[in-house]
């Protein structure tokens, strides 16, 4: 019988003690973020997929199509292709495709990239059931932005 008491007084005080942290932590202020009407503010040092920079006076992208971020990709995420055309000195971009679905976020990319054409774009929300969503072509994404 005196163990039937200790457990009733045990359980009483332990539910007196949760009930005094629920209280307490009732009166702070709330910290959840209504969603769909609210955004996260994304801190500088975030990682989304990649994106190119435009040229400030062209709005062209600043890639040269030296490939170099393609060569350093371990995960093989990006396909370029330049061509020559008259007049132009240099390759001019034609197609960039990154492959979201296989990209690590490593960086290689970006850091490889001489001529500050590549950079982390601040998407976070990034969702859908279908995997051709996460194929980007980033030319096309860079005309859409400007």
């Amino acid at each position: 019988m005196s163990g039937y008491f200790k457990e009733l007084i045990s359980g009483t005080k332990s539910l007196f003690i949760g009930l005094g942290i629920t209280g307490k932590y009732f009166m702070e202020p709330v910290v959840t973020m209504q969603y769909p009407m609210e955004h996260v503010e994304m801190t500088p040092r975030f990682r989304g997929h990649i994106e190119l920079i435009p040229d400030e006076e062209t709005g062209e992208p600043k890639c040269i199509v030296c490939g170099m971020c393609q060569k350093g990709c371990p995960s093989k995420c990006i396909s370029l292709e330049g061509e020559k055309r008259e007049g132009v000195k240099g390759k001019v971009l034609t197609k960039y495709i990154l492959n979201f679905t296989t990209c690590s976020l490593c960086g290689q990319c970006v850091e490889s990239c001489k001529f500050g054409a590549l950079r982390f774009s601040k998407d976070y929300n990034l969702a859908s059931p279908r995997k051709e969503d996460f194929i980007f072509d980033l030319i096309k994404r860079l005309k859409e932005k400007s």
